[in-house]
């Protein structure tokens, strides 16, 4: 829920699916979140008040939060035990279907967006696909890194994929960046996992099994990602958003160059 400019981080994610034709949002939340609910339920007072004071503007913002044809679901991850779990907490309602799952602390800024770029790819070949970015060396210890080499379709396919490794053992420098689409064979993996510290279950060992029964993609993702889950990610994003904002950029823009003179 950190807004970025004037959205939540929440929101640029569901904006991002949308935009890849997805219209069923199920959120996977934790205790004391109810504000994601709130968030995208119809504000009705709020909406009723603005149209009294012809604040149309904002009126049209409040209507916008979630396009009418999309829905949402919410579940309650009643523990905190990874990545992998969360995702297997979704199985009821994902069901026996393809899904995505989009890490919102990761702020990706492209056109088209991240996951629609994926969502080609999956609609080519019918396979999982990994969004990743090529990082340095030295941060393979923060990420999922794949091994991976391009077929003769020109997708990249993956052949291992290791969870933070260090630099000296890394199979690659390309990280695996907050953007999945995973078949419903995942689950079975992912049940059969062996809790790791915390009895956390980690998707890359769910996926690293997947690997043995079907294609699993890498999506070089085109655009600009902002790690929201770091001071420094989301001050960034906070920049490069205020810089280009319809309303305030320009303005804003002028400032901090004023500051940097």
């Amino acid at each position: 829920m950190l807004p970025i400019v004037d959205k939540p981080l929440i929101q640029y994610a569901v904006e991002e699916a949308v935009a890849a034709g997805i219209t069923e949002m199920i959120f996977v939340t934790g205790r004391n979140k109810r504000s994601i609910e709130d968030h995208f339920d119809k504000a009705y007072e709020l909406e009723s008040e603005l149209e009294r004071n012809s604040k149309h503007k904002l009126l049209e913002l409040a209507k916008d939060i979630l396009p009418p044809h999309v829905s949402c679901m919410y579940i309650r991850q009643a523990q905190a035990l990874g990545l992998g779990h969360a995702v297997l907490c979704a199985e009821p309602a994902v069901g026996d279907a393809p899904f995505a799952v989009i890490l919102a602390d990761d702020l990706i800024d492209s056109e088209p967006g991240a996951m629609a770029q994926m969502v080609r790819a999956y609609e080519q070949t019918g396979s999982a696909v990994l969004g990743v970015e090529t990082v340095a060396w030295e941060q393979t210890g923060s990420y999922g890194i794949v091994e991976a080499a391009t077929r003769a379709d020109g997708h990249v396919q993956i052949s291992s994929i290791v969870e933070k490794p260090h630099p000296s053992v890394a199979p690659s420098n390309l990280a695996v960046v907050g953007r999945y689409i995973l078949t419903p064979a995942i689950f079975d993996k992912l049940r059969a996992v062996r809790a790791g510290a915390g009895g956390e279950i980690q998707l890359t060992d769910g996926i690293a099994a997947l690997l043995a029964d079907e294609a699993v993609l890498a999506q070089a993702l085109q655009g600009t990602r902002y790690d929201c889950g770091s001071k420094l990610g989301y001050l960034k994003a906070t920049l490069a958003y205020g810089m280009k904002h319809p309303e305030v950029g320009q303005e804003f823009s002028e400032h901090f160059a004023l500051m940097q003179a």
